[in-house]
């Protein structure tokens, strides 16, 4: 069997992160050697609680089932212009996926707003089975979780609970400046005190495909361990919380529309070697593990994602099924919008 990863940090100089890999890793409890992770300066921060009964703010809520077409809006400063949406909902076989979808005035309302979810879904798992597995993705979904490195979640949060992963990653070392982890690391992981050996980065000494293989071994072990639930329906891992990110061509992860890993069933874990957005080796979780997750957000922000967002969620049109329209999770799905994502709904 190939070596089972697990993380350490190596905090010499900023960035430059190896990770050991080894055999005798498998029955290692991934712990791993590392100085203590340094904190950031801590500032209040105003929340607004998530709800499918009303809003507060400047937030728009409403939500849409997998069983009808029609969005409700719960509360909004513009009723009439919401008031009429309707939403092609796509679902995978046998799965009935609720939608909530939020509208913020900002960027940083969305950033407020995605502390409070995250950290009442951090409390309620911790409570229920000790532990709160979280999956990122890069790009500026990092920087939306900034509020969570501030009072009061950074105090309240029992971080020592919380397992982390990547849904994808640039196959790089981790002091790349396209490293998924180096991006996370910079901008969150310093910040709060994860156990490192809670941790899980890919083996960047490896090649896309040894590293893909050597991830999903990573994961079969944590489910194997009790550390990451399961499907009752597929047994496939089934993470607590996956925050996924959407790029302006509806791509999730690294599955781009048309690529043919938008279709694989069998893989945990696949390896892309051209991807069409560089750099092109990656690796990604498939949309079987995406799909099995508890609870899954999109954080889009921006008028360049307007077009996907209103094809996924309006009434826009598109040539090609695009990959954010295949978010469909057994559990329940909540898009978190700016209002220049939403500019065309």
């Amino acid at each position: 069997m190939r070596g089972f990863l697990m993380q350490g940090f190596e905090l010499g100089f900023k960035g430059a992160h190896r990770m050991a890999s080894s055999s005798q890793a498998l029955s290692a409890s991934l712990r791993t050697r590392t100085p203590p992770i340094p904190f950031s300066s801590r500032s209040s921060s105003s929340w607004f609680p998530v709800t499918n009964r009303f809003f507060r703010g400047s937030a728009l809520l409403f939500s849409t089932h997998a069983s009808s077409s029609s969005i409700s809006v719960i509360g909004a400063n513009n009723l009439e212009k919401f008031s009429c949406l309707k939403t092609k909902v796509s679902t995978s076989e046998n799965m009935a996926t609720e939608k909530k979808v939020q509208v913020f005035d900002s960027e940083e309302a969305l950033s407020v707003s995605l502390a409070k979810y995250t950290a009442d879904l951090s409390e309620k798992f911790t409570k229920q089975k000790g532990s709160f597995t979280v999956v990122v993705s890069g790009g500026s979904l990092i920087k939306s979780l900034r509020k969570l490195v501030e009072a009061p979640y950074v105090d309240s949060i029992d971080w020592s609970k919380w397992h982390m992963f990547w849904v994808d990653e640039r196959v790089v070392p981790k002091d790349h400046p396209d490293s998924n982890y180096l991006l996370a690391f910079d901008g969150f992981l310093s910040k709060v005190p994860i156990p490192p050996g809670n941790i899980y980065a890919i083996n960047d000494a490896l090649s896309a495909e040894a590293a893909a293989d050597d991830y999903e071994t990573c994961v079969k072990h944590l489910v194997h361990n009790g550390i990451i639930s399961t499907s009752e329906a597929s047994g496939i891992p089934k993470f607590d919380l996956m925050l996924l990110g959407m790029g302006p061509d509806g791509h999730v992860a690294s599955l781009f529309p048309g690529h043919p890993l938008l279709q694989e069933k069998n893989k945990w874990v696949a390896f892309i070697k051209e991807s069409p957005k560089p750099p092109p080796e990656r690796i990604t979780f498939t949309f079987p593990v995406i799909n099995s997750s508890a609870n899954i957000v999109l954080v889009v922000a921006g008028a360049g994602k307007a077009h996907p967002v209103h094809v996924a969620l309006g009434d826009g049109q598109d040539p090609d099924l695009l990959p954010v329209q295949m978010v469909s999770p057994e559990g329940e799905l909540t898009w978190f919008l700016d209002k220049d994502a939403a500019s065309k709904l």
